[in-house]
Parts: structure tokens; sequence; C-alpha cells
């Protein structure tokens, strides 16, 4: 097994420190997510799309025994026989309420005893000399695997019926939202990318390398829900031209008409939030629909999704230095005021928000606030090379899934950066998905 290719000049105390606080910080999240309910809704399948909370729970700490303890610690099992449990490809979401779940005191004492001895190694190894601890990777895989679970989570907690059990304050206004341009052009050319040097970028943001784009036009801002109910009053769910074949087939089979979460009521349209309904809020950018959705879109407004090159280059091409950057405003981590990302809003911000994290061009809110479906399907990249085990992203490649671009409100910053891939199914729609559109600059 060969490592991939990383920034091994990162002082190692800095590093230490670094995967400590991405770890404490995934940590306290998880926390927070699993005490805010009581035990019937932990144990509770709210979805046959999702897993009860426990099990993410109890997963979280497994993944971290197997990784950490186990391959990088070598440290004696301390459940191995409930590794088969928590096993995602053995058992599908639909049938894990029916196992032998660890209890949720029984879960929390676990993931508790496994990040202990964690931190214990943490503080004794060397952070380099074989693949998985190069560069502290397999504790930012740790770190970020556990967030990506959290990002599941609050997934569950907006399908989850009843009382809100989760708050937080609103994302800031917008003053000049409203006076930007449409779109976006953006100069054709080369540019560069995926990542040979982050650290803990995942195996399929590698290697970087050359893409020649053409030049496109990219909507400034993600699309919002006041643009996507114009395409909803215009019949756009009955129009069967807008809608690729399958996508016409899965809305009749399913009786959509609106994204979902929102139905009409005297007049207007409502949401639920997390346990609150809402009038729909015209100038956030709507969320919670699938790629053939954004797709259909996208068809009637005379325009298409971009490519995944495209809304990289978007995202990371600086046309002074021709070089790429980590996010859109430079390689700094997010702050605050780039970004809407670490659940720190529960909802997207107003499009046009944090003009500190614009692009180089004026492309804004490319990351963080809704995850943004691309044309692409998921696909390796050339030269890829599966680490540390295929199951993350190698079985999945092919047409079946779509990439995701950019993070949302619910990523936090160790998972969202501006080589970071998702993909999904093109009919998910509980996932926090909205998208923004493109065309070709002839």
């Amino acid at each position: 097994m060969t490592a991939p290719d990383s920034d091994l000049t990162i002082d190692p105390e800095a590093l230490r420190r670094r995967a400590e606080l991405a770890l404490r910080t995934a940590r306290d999240r998880t926390h927070a997510l699993t005490t805010c309910v009581d035990e019937p809704d932990l144990t509770a399948q709210h979805s046959p799309l999702m897993s009860p909370l426990v099990w993410d729970l109890a997963h979280i700490g497994n993944q971290e025994e197997q990784w950490l303890l186990r391959a990088v610690g070598g440290r004696e099992a301390l459940r191995p026989e409930i590794d088969s449990i928590y096993d995602a490809f053995e058992h599908p979401r639909a049938e894990r309420p029916s196992l032998p779940l660890l209890a949720p005191t029984e879960a929390r004492g676990y993931v508790h005893e496994v990040r202990g001895r964690v931190l214990d190694i943490l503080e004794r190894i060397e952070l380099r000399g074989a693949p998985l601890i190069d560069a502290g990777f397999a504790f930012g895989m740790i770190a970020q695997h556990e967030q990506q679970h959290d990002e599941t989570m609050l997934i569950t907690h907006q399908l989850r019926r009843g009382p809100a059990a989760l708050t937080a304050p609103p994302p800031p206004e917008t003053a000049d939202g409203a006076a930007l341009p449409e779109e976006v052009l953006i100069p054709g050319g080369p540019f560069t990318m995926g990542t040979s040097t982050e650290p803990w970028a995942l195996d399929n943001e590698r290697p970087a390398h050359h893409r020649l784009v053409p030049a496109f036009h990219i909507d400034t801002t993600p699309v919002t829900n006041g643009a996507y109910e114009r395409f909803i009053a215009d019949g756009g769910y009955g129009e069967r031209r807008w809608w690729t074949a399958e996508g016409w087939a899965y809305i009749q089979e399913h009786g959509l008409a609106a994204p979902l979460f929102w139905r009409r009521e005297g007049g207007q349209w409502l949401r639920r939030r997390f346990g609150v309904t809402e009038p729909v809020p015209p100038e956030e950018p709507v969320v919670h629909v699938s790629w053939y959705e954004a797709d259909a879109y996208a068809r009637w407004a005379g325009r298409r999704l971009p490519t995944e090159e495209e809304w990289e280059k978007a995202a990371r091409h600086d046309p002074d230095s021709g070089r790429s950057r980590r996010y859109p405003w430079g390689d700094a981590d997010p702050a605050p005021d780039q970004a809407n990302l670490g659940q720190r809003h529960l909802r997207p911000a107003p499009a046009g928000s944090y003009p500190k994290g614009a692009s180089p061009l004026g492309v804004r809110q490319l990351i963080g606030d809704v995850w943004e479906w691309t044309s692409s399907d998921f696909l390796p990249y050339p030269g890829f090379r599966a680490f540390p085990y295929r199951e993350y992203s190698e079985v999945f490649f092919g047409p079946g899934h779509k990439v995701l671009r950019g993070g949302s409100f619910a990523v936090d910053e160790v998972v969202c950066r501006g080589t970071f891939r998702n993909w999904d199914l093109p009919v998910r729609r509980q996932i926090f998905s909205g998208f923004r559109t493109a065309r070709d600059a002839s």
C-alpha cells in the first residue's frame, strides 16, 4: 500500500494539535446531536432512508477503534464482536433497527473509552513513517468520518417528527445580494483539478491533474427558493419536456410537485425545518431537491447544471496567478465570515451572503450553505489509487451516482475544501442539496 502524496513539512506538534482539535470538535457535535432527544428518539428509525441515531453513534466509535486503536496503535480489539453489526456495507439502513445494537448508555461508554485510548496514542505516536500516519492522515480521516456521520444525524433530525430539539441563530444578513450580477464569466483555459498536497484529502480527490475547460457562465449564487417557486408556478413538475426519462418516471411514481418538506397552504408555500413550520424564505438557496429536480429546473431556465470540473474551476482557479487555491478566498481555513459551515445556523444563508468568501471572479457561496449538484457522474481521476480501502470511493464509481460539490451548512470545515467530492443517487432529496446553473460562453 502506498501513502497518498501529502505535505510532510507541517510542524509535527502543530499537526498533533490540529488532529486533536478536529477529533474533539467532531465529538462535541456528536454529543450535542445525541443528547438533545430522549432515548426513544435515539433508538427509533425515523425514516427507512436513515439509521437510528444510536447506530450512527456506535458506528463512529467502531470505525475509530478499527482504524486508530487497532490499525494505527496496534492495540487489541475492545469489541470485535460488534464489528459486523456496525459494518455499513453488510447491513443496509432499513435493516439496522433489527440488529442487536448497543443501547444508548452502552454506546456512549464505548465511544468514550475508545476516544480516551486514541488521544493517548496521538500524544505518543510519531506522525510519519507509514502510509496511514504520514501527516496524521488516519486521524484526519476519522475526524472527517465522524463529521460526515454528524451531518447524516442532522439529516435524521430533519426527518424526525416532533417538537424542535435543535436551535441556532439565523445566518447574517446580506447587504448587496440583490445588486449582484446574475452570472459570472469563467474564462476558458487549463487549470489544476484535485490535489496531491492536501494532507487529509481523501482518495477520490487525488491526484492533482490538468483540465482544459472552455469558457462558461455560472450563477453568481445558488438558485433560490423564490426562483424555484417560479419553476413550480410555471408548471415545471407537469411538463415532460424538462425532465430526463428517469426523472419524469420518478416524479410521476412518487407524485412529487415541490422540494421535500414543502407544502402549499393558504396561498403560500410552507416548509418544515427541524421541527418548525415556517414560510419558505424566497431569498434563501433552495434545499432538499434531487438531481432530477435540479436538472429539470436548469432546462426550464434555458441553462444546464455545471460539470464537476467547471464547478471546481469556478471555486479554485485564480486567473491572475493561474494556480488553484484551496478555497475560493485563498488557502486559509474557513472563517465564520467566509462560509456557512459547521451547523452554526441550521439553514442556508440568503443568496449573496459571505462576500469575503467570494472567488477571485466574484462567485459567492461556493463553500457551505447547500451541497450543489453537478451534471457529472462520480468517476475516478486519472491516476486514482484507492486508499486506505476500496469501499470509501471505488465501489461507488460509475453512472449511478452524481457528484455534489461545496458542502452545506451541515458540513464541518474539516470535511469541506475546494477539492472535496460528495456523491449520491439522483433521487436523493433528504440531503442538504441545492444547485446553481451554468451555460456555455458561446
